[in-house]
């Protein structure tokens, strides 16, 4: 029961007895899930649950934009494939709050963000410049860059940013939340395991450094069920070792 326990509280109070299980069976203490399961409700410890998403995308209906390179094959075969952009908002005492995300599709993994008082354009590029600074895609076209048709991400400061690195524009299609479906999912984790979980919320501030805790957490400790119950850094440095093992062998 201690195990059990440990795991939930180091995991943000968040996981439910299948990723409990599976942390457990990371560290190599076989125990039935079931078993899991009947404990964890003795000992009262639930995980989140997601709830409905609300639609924060002010679609630009008037202004061209880019073909759906995408076509809801959220895939990747490697890092700097694919990336996915997306915001969602926080309701603090002082106002809202919007929080943007560029995601990595390979592993899912968390590349750029950034927390703001206002949907601008400047906000979502402020997320897309960390994650161009801190993933250095190659260029070449080699990266495809997807969203929605949101006014942000439809802008031609944004748009421009993107030619200027070299990566390759991909928009969906309006109003249909499954041309965008993999940001929605991690905007869905997000408000469940930190706005739902931990709020009423006081300030931006405040808001701000709680996601910080939480892309660190997600990145480097939150097991992925779609990449093989592992985290997403995890599952790039075991990537980057088999290519490393493949260049070694040619």
């Amino acid at each position: 029961m201690a195990h059990i326990r440990r795991i939930w509280h180091d995991n943000r109070g968040v996981y439910g007895a299948r990723k409990v299980w599976h942390s457990l069976q990371r560290e190599g203490r076989k125990v039935a899930r079931c078993t899991v399961e009947r404990l964890m409700r003795q000992m009262g410890l639930k995980g989140v649950i997601r709830g409905r998403k609300v639609i924060t995308t002010r679609p630009d209906t008037a202004r061209p934009c880019p073909d759906d390179r995408v076509n809801r094959q959220f895939q990747a075969e490697a890092p700097n494939q694919l990336w996915v952009s997306d915001f969602t908002y926080v309701q603090t005492r002082n106002g809202m709050v919007y929080v943007a995300f560029v995601i990595d599709v390979f592993a899912r993994r968390i590349v750029g963000w950034k927390v703001s008082a206002s949907m601008t354009t400047q906000f979502v590029l402020d997320a897309l410049e960390q994650a161009i600074w801190q993933r250095k895609p190659a260029g070449n076209k080699a990266l495809i860059h997807h969203s929605d048709r949101g006014s942000q991400y439809l802008s031609i400061r944004y748009t421009e940013r993107l030619a200027l690195a070299d990566i390759d524009a991909s928009v969906g299609t309006v109003g249909d939340s499954y041309d965008n479906a993999l940001a929605e999912t991690i905007n869905g984790l997000y408000k469940a395991e930190v706005i739902h979980h931990l709020g009423p919320w006081k300030s931006m501030a405040q808001v701000e450094w709680e996601t910080l805790k939480w892309v660190d957490w997600y990145n480097n400790r939150r097991l992925l069920a779609p990449i093989g119950y592992r985290p997403p850094a995890e599952a790039e440095r075991a990537f980057h070792a088999d290519q490393s093992r493949l260049d070694i062998a040619a």
